[in-house]
């Protein structure tokens, strides 16, 4: 018999969502990290959410999760980003207290029944004597725990090395050791494992610093949440603030780059291309003669800020060197130095969708342990990967979100099936139906997947409950209320639509401008013609009026996704002969083999399998 039901190895943001979703779902778990007190610690910047991760954020809530409750419970600022442009591309991001996080992400593990921590390091993985069948874990002191279940997330820690200048040396932090012994097993069991690199910047004292000399940049007067519970914490919101690098700035991290290791050829793994460190950008954009850089306070409670948008792994001397050159930074003092990570990762498409691996059964890998970069999409990761590796103890179906149905399912089918050699970050862009995927209506997509899987509780379903009423109510209305020729007294914008219901007037991008005028409340704009709508939170109009407003955009992203979720609806057996087709190439074979996807949808996105090819698939599958 096995000690524990499931084993999640790591305690950041994948193996905190991980951990708790199978204990709640009444899985006897082990949440086994190197140090309890470091769970749930914000490795880089001292924020949640942000452009797409944001829409992951507010995801992972609908479903279930844990991140959006601890973002609002911690939060010292909140804006929403992009609300000058359209209701897709707008995210919430929050600055948190790192410290404040970490703790109530530990009291939340610490209460959770049916969930043990325990302080070791993984360094192998039990097998049934095939070695196919997961059934535990050794741990550096030779413990071996068994498991039904269990789901990696190393995060940045996995045979990791910290580099400053000409120094490195063993951490998957600046001060914390390494996980030593995973990658070895890993790469001698025939695990694909490569190395990406990551990086962070200097942490300055904040009384060091003349913020005089900086543009100062606010939260949302507006309340704004991650979470649809909408609990105000009664949180201060602190200011942010911007600096920009000059050319003394760019000269000073030149005279450096011949000691860089990013240079020296001592990194071998691949940065985040959408995050580079400051000194790749000064060699990337010669022609740019400053870049913009974000101060941001680290927590209610201590001095330091963090410089967003200066990562480096330059010597300490020259980070001395470079930070000083900044305006309001003459005197400014480094209280942890700038440093990069090279760390071990899985080639995620080693993984099945649901994140098993596709060599161990019962094995599930989530967060940078896939090739992914930041908090949210780790998180995003950890949920299903918990989640199915239950639902892999119940013999179930695995959750497969698709990419029309939420941010997760197009973070994990790229990640599955293009597996990147870079750090992976979530775009807008990469969300083919991205309106529909709004990050206001996450909960109406996917609170019922939650309810159907058992982690939402009768608190949130009923709050659930009465959010969906309340939105077809006032969908109601919209529609009843006819536009009216003293209408065109508010505003003449009015005038053309009269005898239309206020549902079709929305849709007019004049009117629409007038309602975005209104910023996140369109209630200040409606209220005079709608009285009615004072009765509803201000979130429930929102996610209504954008509904009415972009209806018949929404059914042209339906239409022209029609095609992919058909082909996403066919199914591929496990174990389908890729050979036995004859007339298939043998290209697409390889790429088809390796991957092993799911659907017909999957097949089709893996780079090098030609159309041709997934049209004789789809002929053979059909039949």
């Amino acid at each position: 018999m096995s000690d524990f039901e499931a084993i999640v190895i790591g305690g950041g943001h994948a193996g905190i969502e991980a951990a708790l979703a199978l204990a709640r779902l009444g899985t006897h778990t082990l949440l086994l990290t190197q140090n309890p007190d470091t769970i749930g610690r914000m490795s880089c910047n001292p924020a949640i959410g942000g452009l797409a991760k944001g829409n992951l954020v507010r995801e992972i809530d609908a479903l279930g999760g844990q991140m959006g409750i601890l973002a609002d419970a911690t939060a010292i600022q909140v804006r929403m980003l992009n609300q000058s442009r359209g209701p897709a591309v707008r995210a919430p991001r929050a600055q948190s207290d790192k410290s404040l996080y970490a703790a109530l992400a530990r009291k939340t593990l610490e209460t959770q029944p049916n969930l043990s921590i325990f302080m070791d390091t993984a360094v192998d993985f039990l097998t049934d004597a095939s070695g196919k069948k997961i059934e535990g874990v050794v741990t550096e002191r030779g413990e071996r725990i068994g498991a039904d279940v269990v789901v990696l997330t190393t995060g940045t820690f996995m045979e990791a090395t910290l580099f400053i200048g000409e120094w490195k040396g063993s951490g998957g932090r600046l001060g914390e050791p390494a996980a030593v012994g995973l990658g070895q097993a890993l790469r001698a069991k025939g695990f694909a494992v490569g190395r990406m690199k990551t990086g962070t910047p200097a942490r300055m004292k904040a009384g060091s610093i003349d913020f005089s000399a900086l543009e100062t940049q606010y939260g949302d007067p507006e309340p704004i949440y991650f979470s649809f519970l909408e609990k105000d914490y009664g949180r201060p919101s602190l200011p942010c603030h911007i600096v920009w690098t000059n050319q003394a700035t760019h000269e000073a991290i030149r005279a450096g780059l011949d000691r860089s290791p990013l240079y020296s050829g001592k990194i071998v793994g691949r940065g985040p291309r959408y995050c580079p460190s400051i000194e790749d950008k000064v060699v990337r954009f010669p022609d740019r003669d400053r870049h913009q850089v974000f101060i941001e306070p680290e927590g209610e409670y201590t001095d330091e800020v963090y410089l967003n948008g200066m990562s480096s792994s330059l010597p300490e001397d020259v980070q001395e060197a470079f930070y000083h050159t900044l305006p309001g930074f003459e005197n400014a003092e480094i209280v942890r130095p700038a440093y990069a990570v090279e760390y071990d990762y899985l080639e995620p498409s080693g993984l099945y969708a649901s994140l098993e691996s596709k060599l161990i059964s019962g094995l599930f890998v989530a967060g940078q342990t896939n090739g992914s970069s930041g908090y949210e999409e780790a998180a995003a990761q950890g949920l299903v990967a918990g989640i199915n590796a239950r639902r892999y103890l119940d013999c179930a179906a695995p959750l497969i979100l698709g990419r029309d149905e939420a941010y997760i399912g197009v973070l994990i089918d790229d990640l599955v099936t293009l597996s990147p050699k870079e750090p992976y970050r979530m775009f807008t862009s990469r969300a083919e139906r991205r309106l529909a995927l709004r990050q206001d209506s996450a909960d109406l997509r996917l609170t019922p997947v939650g309810i159907r899987l058992g982690l939402v509780d009768e608190g949130r379903r009923a709050a659930f409950e009465a959010r969906k009423t309340g939105i077809h109510e006032i969908a109601d209305l919209l529609a009843a209320r006819k536009i009216r020729a003293q209408d065109s007294l508010l505003s003449e914008v009015f005038a053309p639509h009269c005898g239309e219901s206020l549902e079709l007037a929305l849709r007019d991008p004049k009117i629409g401008a007038l309602v975005d005028a209104a910023g996140q409340d369109p209630r200040a704009f409606l209220d005079a013609i709608l009285p009615e709508l004072a009765r509803y939170p201000e979130s429930w109009v929102t996610t209504a009026t954008l509904d009415a407003r972009y209806a018949g955009y929404l059914e042209k992203e339906r239409r022209l996704t029609a095609r992919v979720e058909k082909a996403d609806r066919l199914r591929i057996p496990a174990a389908f002969d890729y050979r036995g087709i004859i007339g298939l190439s043998k290209e697409s074979v390889e790429k088809l083999e390796m991957v092993r996807p799911l659907t017909l949808g999957q097949a089709e996105r893996i780079p090098g399998v030609r159309k041709s090819d997934i049209a004789l698939l789809y002929v053979v599958l059909v039949r």
